[in-house]
């Protein structure tokens, strides 16, 4: 597990297969077009400018965009950057108070920006209630979250991390790992590279809601698009 501040994360960043993570710290942050870009605003203001416009991004507000950009404004936050995938551009926010999602151990989350097709990344957000002790548990691929609000720790086999606000950290696939918290709750904005939920060429609210004499679409095989250009 890597932690540390969001002012000790280099620009330039720690890249991992399929992933890099950034920081954004109020200067310019040019975001390549090697993927899409899942980023948050921790404190301060950013615009987002694309080739399509100048997008602003307030304090606790979050963005995903595809392709080439650049990051302005005197705040800071973190950038990470799905490889290879071409997602939806958006700008969301601000953050509510708990989640909508039930989750473990009275925790909940809220999928900020959800995968568009089953396996896609998404961006959420965690909400740990105060007096919580989560069950240790594991992730199948890679987590990266920044801790937006209260404190606890995370544990690890190897012993306890600090968490306070503006507090980065990578998790590698498989760690062993939990929250807990004391007196204050702790929320926190999470990235993760794939889903195995969302919806799918068989699945999806378009096709299962049309209907043929009573009959939904997904089952109607002779009507079904076979092939699209992606």
């Amino acid at each position: 597990m890597t932690v540390c501040r969001l002012e000790a994360l280099a620009s330039s960043g720690i890249r991992y297969p399929g992933t890099e993570v950034k920081s954004w710290l109020g200067s310019d942050l040019a975001l390549d077009d090697s993927g899409t870009h899942f980023g948050y605003v921790f404190r301060g203001s950013a615009r987002l400018r694309t080739a399509l416009d100048d997008f602003p991004v307030p304090e606790g507000c979050f963005f995903a965009v595809p392709g080439a950009a650049r990051l302005r404004g005197d705040g800071r936050g973190l950038v990470v950057t799905r490889t290879a995938y071409y997602g939806i551009f958006s700008v969301g926010g601000p953050l509510e108070e708990v989640g909508r999602l039930r989750y473990i151990d009275g925790c909940s989350d809220t999928l900020l920006i959800p995968p568009v097709v089953v396996g896609d990344p998404g961006f959420n957000m965690l909400y740990i209630p105060a007096g919580i002790d989560q069950t240790a548990h594991t992730h199948p691929s890679i987590r990266v979250g920044v801790i937006i609000s209260g404190s606890g720790r995370c544990s690890m086999p190897k012993g306890d991390e600090p968490m306070a606000p503006g507090c980065m950290f990578i998790l590698p696939p498989d760690t062993v790992q939990s929250f807990h918290t004391g007196s204050e709750h702790m929320k926190i904005v999470v990235y993760h590279p794939d889903s195995d939920c969302g919806p799918s060429d068989e699945t999806h609210p378009m096709i299962t809601r049309t209907l043929v004499g009573g009959a939904s679409a997904a089952g109607l095989d002779a009507i079904r698009t076979v092939n699209i250009r992606r």
